[in-house]
This record gives structure tokens, sequence and C-alpha cells, in this order.
């Protein structure tokens, strides 16, 4: 975004300024020391935040508002998240203008990134200067900038990233970091958020938060006594002594690199309005229409080596029957696809790594037996539909670790769109069973393979597996994950125009659950899960 085209269409609204003076070297990545000294701050940990929350229950936070694809039909990502970044002096506001801005946005997936999380961790020596208020926490080399701007990148490319939480009376990091993971719009503040040179390239726009000097003093003076119970000499000195320098050299040289500046910080309601038009038309800019494409992709082609179909044997061929069966009873429904689970299951596992495991029997000869060659096995179901498998998973793996993802699709643009997750610790090096018990068109599917592998899961070491597929939702995940490994019971030829499955099975939730399908349903659609 031109900094001159935007500033123009505001006017003297902004009362933006450009700052001809400032060197060069203040963004250079090594920096000349400072001797001044900082006096550490009193805030206990660093905060980053992923705002808003729109539904909190006592466990976890659901979206009611979903995130759109922001994959193409390849499976690969077509569009990075929008990074807003806001810079200004100590006090300024730039965290009340951050969230005056998310309040205004009104959409979900927004994540706040302070960069406060990323001060470098003290050596005793810093220990020591920090202890007699002698440490420069105000200082460029103060900050972690090779770890801030890899967080970044990462969280800008769609992938989950975990954000260490400083802690400010030890001065180091706790052992617990904070993982963030589906951001469609980033902010991120800080003091020296324009004063690296990789990391401005991350920024797809800059917003310098302008305040008067004696405001910014006021409000550390407030800040300080009240909340942090100094003594308001001791706040003006550390403020002439370290705070203002700093921001006279490092801070206020950078202003001229920002795009737009905020002057009055967050009281200015009417530049909050401007940057939040702003960040809508770039959002707009940057809508998939991923199912569409689905629908008109990969026809005729031949079914893929990476499906297995179990065997239609009779007694496979007769649960179908009686599950497909819009007389079956619930109770019917259920024993037989529970049977039907436990097989998909057990035939799934077959696909798993094995290595040649030898063992002594009870007389005392060798038996050459096989197990599992890999670190763990995690199983992660769709919800809700897929939630129902994991019963079946749980009774052939001991102990397995289960995580959830719920997908709904958007009635008005089709779209399917996710609104929460819930994903072990480390699922990175495991084996992953992805449970969903009807694919169609293959969209959520894909949406939770892609989320999978934005947490770093390898693409060979998920497994899809599905009591019904159509060939449709089969090409769609197979030609956009070549590696996975799909496994259902059956495939069906047909999707009709609204998506479901022909001859298909039903909504296989609402028969399962006993729930109503609304008029216009699909087969995969997924309502909100009951705990």
């Amino acid at each position: 975004m031109a900094s001159g085209s935007l500033q123009s269409c505001l006017g003297e609204v902004w009362m933006s300024r450009i700052l001809h003076g400032g060197s060069e070297g203040s963004l250079d990545r090594l920096l000349p020391s400072v001797s001044l000294g900082l006096s550490p701050r009193k805030r206990t940990t660093s905060q980053c935040k992923s705002e808003p929350p729109l539904l909190l229950t006592s466990k976890r936070t659901i979206y009611t508002a979903g995130r759109p694809p922001w994959y193409n039909e390849h499976g690969t990502q077509s569009k990075e998240a929008f990074v807003i970044g806001l810079c200004g002096g100590s006090a300024s506001g730039k965290t009340t203008v951050a969230r005056k801005i998310i309040e205004a946005l009104d959409v979900p997936w927004v994540v706040l990134l302070s960069m406060d999380s990323f001060y470098k961790v003290l050596s005793p020596e810093e220990q020591l200067l920090a202890a007699r208020n002698d440490y420069n926490f105000d200082h460029p080399d103060a900050f972690d900038f090779d770890l801030l701007t890899h967080t970044l990148r990462k969280l800008k490319q769609g992938k989950s990233v975990k954000i260490p939480v400083y802690d400010f009376t030890t001065h180091g990091r706790q052992k617990e970091w904070k993982t963030v993971y589906g951001a469609s719009v980033i902010i991120f503040e800080g003091i020296m958020s324009f004063a690296d040179k990789a990391l401005l390239q991350l920024l797809d726009m800059k917003i310098f938060v302008e305040t008067d000097s004696d405001i910014r003093l006021v409000r550390r003076l407030r800040r300080d006594i009240t909340e942090r119970g100094r003594e308001i000499e001791g706040v003006i000195k550390q403020y002439n002594k370290f705070v203002k320098p700093a921001f006279e050299q490092y801070i206020e040289p950078t202003m001229r690199l920002a795009d737009l500046v905020v002057p009055r910080g967050g009281g200015n309601m009417v530049a909050i309005d401007l940057i939040v038009q702003h960040v809508h038309s770039q959002l707009e800019e940057r809508e998939l229409s991923v199912r569409a494409a689905l629908a008109s992709a990969h026809q005729a082609q031949p079914l893929p080596q990476t499906l297995s179909v179990l065997e239609s044997t009779p007694q496979v061929r007769g649960m179908h029957t009686i599950i497909r069966n819009k007389e079956t009873s619930r109770d019917e429904f259920i024993f037989y696809s529970k049977r039907l689970m436990r097989l998909l299951i057990e035939r799934a596992l077959s696909f798993l790594p094995s290595q040649v495991h030898i063992v002594q029997t009870p007389q005392g000869e060798d038996y050459e037996g096989r197990s599992f060659h890999g670190k763990r096995i995690t199983g992660v179901s769709i919800l809700r539909a897929g939630e129902t498998m994991e019963p079946a998973l749980r009774a052939v793996c001991k102990d397995v670790r289960i995580g959830k993802i719920l997908i709904q699709t958007n009635q008005d643009t089709g779209e399917p769109e996710l609104h929460y997750l819930r994903l072990p610790k480390d699922i990175s090096e495991d084996h992953v069973i992805l449970m969903d018990c009807t694919v169609s068109t293959g969209a959520a599917a894909m949406m939770a393979v892609r989320v999978l592998l934005d947490h770093d899961v390898q693409e060979d070491k998920i497994l899809l597996v599905s009591l019904l597929m159509a060939e449709m939702g089969v090409h769609s995940v197979a030609y956009a994950f070549p590696q996975v490994k799909i496994i259902t019971t059956a495939v069906d030829k047909k999707v009709n125009d609204v998506f479901h499955i022909i001859p298909g099975i039903g909504n296989f939730g609402d028969r399962y659950f006993g729930t109503d399908a609304p008029p216009d349903w699909s087969d995969e659609d997924l309502d909100e899960p009951s705990y």
C-alpha cells in the first residue's frame, strides 16, 4: 500500500507528518550500544491474545463466526494474513488503538501480538543490571528480533506458532509457551515495531500512534503509581533518564516509515474507522471460493491409488443396506454404524508403519511379530459426526490421544469455515487418523487436513477415514494432498446440486444423534457439538 495515496485520501483528518530527520542506521540489525539503563517493568508476564472470543465455555472457545478457507482447491495457501504494525512511544496508546481496531473490525480470527513477548532472556550479568535498574529494556538490543521475525512470518503464512511468555519478575521466558493459530488479521504492536528491516517487510500496513510527550508521561505516572506501587520521583527520573532518550533516538525517527500517523491514539475514532475500512477492503479482495472450484474439478478421473475401500463382503454390504435405509430405526442405525466404524478403523491401522518385533512365548520360543514403528498415534475428529468414530479408535488403540476440529458450512457463501480446534501438544510428530463420517465435495476434509499441515503434521502421516465418500470428495482430497491415505467403506459416484451424496446415507449426524436436519442440509454441514 502506497502511503502517499492513502494519506492523500485521508486529508487533514490524519494530521500526518513525514519526518526527514533520523538516520537509516536506526533500522540496522546491529545497533550501537547504549550505556543508559532502564528500570525493569513491573508487569508479571507478557501478553499475546487471540481475539475476539465470541462464545466461551468453561473449557473451550468457539467462534460463532468461522474462518473461511485460506487455501485454494490445490490445498496450498493462496492468501496470507493481513498484518498491521503499530508503533509509538511508551504509553502512547498502541494497545488501545489495537483493541479499538479489533472491535470495529468485528471479524473473528484476529491476533494481537505484543512485542513484549519477545524480550531476550537475560544472562546472569544482565540479570544483575536489571536488579539495579541499570538494564535498558527500551533499546533494540533488548528484543529477540530473530525469533520475532520467524514467528510473525509463520503466523502470516497461516502456520501454527508458539509465542513465548516473558516473565518480567525473573527476566526470563516461562516454560509453557502460548500457541496461536488461524489469524486472518494480525495486529502487531510494540515500541520497536519499525526498528528491524526484515520485520518491516512483513507488515502490510504501518501505523504510528503519535501522542504528546506530556500525555505519555502523565499516563506512565498514573500507571506506575497506581498499578505498580512506585514513587512519583522514581517514575519521573526513569522517564527522563531512559524512556525519553530511547524514544528520541530509536522510536520517533521511524515515524517516517509509517503509512499512517494517528494523532491522539485511541480517541481518534475517525482515523480508526478509516483504518478499518481499508482492512475490510483488503479482506474482501482475498476471499476465496473453494467448494465451487472443487465441484468443477477432477471430473471423469480414475480413483486415486491412495484410496483404500473396505472389501464389499456380504457383511459389509448388508450393514450398508441397513444404515442407508431411511426406515431404519435410530437404535439399529447406531448399532450397525458402530460395527462398520470398528472395521474401518482396523483397516486404517494396517496402513501405519510397522517393524519386526521378536518376542518370547510362554513356551520359551521366539515369535517374529510386528509392532508400530512411530512415536504416537493421534485421532482427530471433524465435529460433530466424526466424533462418533472416537470410541472405535479408542477400542483398538490403547491410550490414543484425541483432537477435535469444528468446521461448519456458511449458509450464505456455501464455503466451509473453521470455528474451533483442540489438538494435542506436539502433534507434529504423530501419525494422525482424521475421522469424518461422510465426505461429499471434500471441502471440510481439505480444511481439516490443511489445519494439520499448518501444525507441522507430515502429509504422509495423515490417514483420512470416512464411512462414506463421494468420488468428488475422494478426488478433491487426493489431488490437493497426494500423500494422504484415504480409507472408506464405500464410494458413491454422485453429488447433487446441493452437495448431497447420491444415493448417500442422509445426514449422518442427525440420524445418529436423533436431531432434525434443516431443509437445506448438506452431508458436510456440522452442527455445534453438545457435550
